[in-house]
C-alpha cells in the first residue's frame, strides 16, 4: 500500500485528473474531522423541530465521518455542474403549467453521479487496495459542510453550497477512505456572501429563518418533495405553480454570473417535462406517472405525493378550464389528493363564477 508523503501526493493530484476525467468540475480532499462545528449546528436545527418529517435527519451518524465509519481518515468530495440551460423562472406565472426545478428536469442525478463516483473509487483501489465508501445522498452524511471544508465553496445563507466557480448549480458526492490523503490547499473556490441577502429575500415562505438556517417546514422543496399528507393551508398559495421543488433562493445568487460549465449531458433536460400542462398531469394514474417519470428522480415522490402538487398549482392558476379535472379527483382513493381536490376545485368554482355571464357587474363597471 502506498504509505509515504510524497506517494500519497502524487495519488491525490492523480486522482483529481481522473475525477476531472470522469466529467466532475469541482474535486476537494479533507481530513475526516474537518467540519467539527456541523454537528452542534445540526444538533440546534434538530432541537427547533426544523426537519419536520425528515425524521432519517436525527440519525446519529450524521454528526461526523467518523460517527458513521470509525475507520474514515479522508474525505474526497466530488462536484458535477448541473448548470440551467433553461430559466429557472421560466413560466412562473403560466396560469395553466406545472415549473420542475431545473435540477429534476433530467436524468435522475443520484444515479448518475453514483456511476461516476464508483468508477472513481475503483480506480483508486487498484492503484492502493484499501476499504473506501461512496455516497451520494445515500447515507445520513453532511455533505455540503465537508464541501466546504474540501475547498468546492462556502455554505450561504440559504444553507447550500456555493462555488466561485459554478454558483449554485453543483450536485455533491463524498468518497470516504482509510486512506491519509494529503488536503486540498488551493482555497480560490471560497468566498463569502458578504452582505448579500438575495437568496433571504427571494423565498416565497420566508423558510430562510436565520443566516445558513432554512426551516424545512417552510421550504418549498420540503413540501413538495419529502412532506407527506396535506400541506398546510396557509402555505399552499405560496407554492404557485411550482410541483416539484423550487430554484428562487439559487437562482437568485449573484455567483450564479460566472457559473460557465454547462451541465454534463447526461443531465440534459426531458422536453416533456420543461413546460408540463397541469391538465395532463391531473389525470396521471399510478402507471401513467411510473412511465412519464421512469429514469427521473421526481418518481421516488410517487402519483399520490405529486398530483397533490399538482392540484395546488390548480387551484392558484385562477383557471376555470381546470375546475373539471380537479374535480375528478375528488374521490381520490388517496387522502391527501383528495382533500387537495376539494382545497382546488372550492378556489377554482371562484374564478368561475366570475367568468360566468350572469355573474353580478362589479361596482363601477
Amino acid at each position: 500500500m502506498t504509505s509515504s508523503i510524497s506517494d500519497h501526493s502524487r495519488l491525490a493530484d492523480d486522482l483529481r485528473r481522473e475525477a476531472e476525467r470522469l466529467g466532475f468540475a469541482a474535486f476537494g480532499i479533507c481530513p475526516a474531522g474537518a467540519a467539527p462545528r456541523a454537528a452542534a449546528r445540526l444538533e440546534a436545527w434538530l432541537r427547533a423541530g426544523m426537519h419536520g418529517q425528515m425524521l432519517w435527519m436525527e440519525r446519529p451518524e450524521r454528526a461526523s465521518p467518523q460517527a458513521l465509519w470509525p475507520d474514515v481518515r479522508s474525505v474526497i468530495v466530488l462536484g458535477l455542474a448541473y448548470t440551467p440551460s433553461v430559466d429557472p423562472f421560466r413560466h412562473r406565472h403560466a396560469a395553466d403549467i406545472g415549473t420542475i426545478s431545473v435540477y429534476a428536469l433530467g436524468a435522475d442525478y443520484h444515479a448518475v453521479v453514483r456511476k461516476r463516483a464508483k468508477a472513481l473509487a475503483r480506480w483508486l483501489v487498484a492503484r492502493t487496495p484499501h476499504a473506501l465508501k461512496v455516497f451520494v445522498d445515500t447515507a445520513p452524511v453532511m455533505e455540503k459542510p465537508l464541501a466546504e471544508a474540501a475547498g468546492l465553496g462556502w455554505q450561504g445563507k440559504h444553507s447550500n453550497l456555493v462555488s466561485r466557480k459554478h454558483g449554485n448549480w453543483l450536485f455533491l458526492s463524498v468518497i470516504y477512505t482509510e486512506l491519509a490523503l494529503p488536503p486540498t490547499t488551493d482555497r480560490s473556490a471560497v468566498g463569502a456572501c458578504g452582505r448579500c441577502t438575495r437568496c433571504i429575500d427571494a423565498c416565497p415562505t420566508g423558510a430562510i429563518v436565520a443566516e445558513g438556517v432554512v426551516d424545512a417546514r417552510l421550504c418549498i422543496s420540503y413540501l413538495t418533495i419529502e412532506h407527506r399528507g396535506p400541506v398546510p393551508e396557509h402555505l399552499r398559495p405560496l407554492l404557485g405553480n411550482r410541483i416539484y421543488g423550487c430554484d428562487d433562493c439559487l437562482a437568485v445568487c449573484p455567483w450564479n454570473r460566472f457559473a460557465h460549465v454547462p451541465a454534463d449531458p447526461a443531465l440534459a433536460p426531458r422536453e416533456a417535462l420543461v413546460a408540463p400542462r397541469l391538465a395532463g398531469l391531473l389525470a396521471l394514474d399510478d402507471a401513467g406517472f411510473r412511465a412519464l417519470f421512469r429514469g427521473s428522480p421526481i418518481r421516488r415522490i410517487g402519483r399520490n405525493r405529486f398530483v397533490r402538487n399538482c392540484l395546488y398549482a390548480s387551484g392558484n392558476s385562477g383557471m376555470a378550464e381546470l375546475l373539471a379535472p380537479v374535480r375528478r379527483l375528488l374521490l381520490d382513493p388517496d387522502p391527501a389528493v383528495a382533500d387537495a381536490a376539494r382545497w382546488a376545485a372550492a378556489r377554482l368554482a371562484g374564478a368561475e363564477a366570475a367568468l360566468s355571464p350572469s355573474a353580478p357587474l362589479a361596482a363601477g363597471s
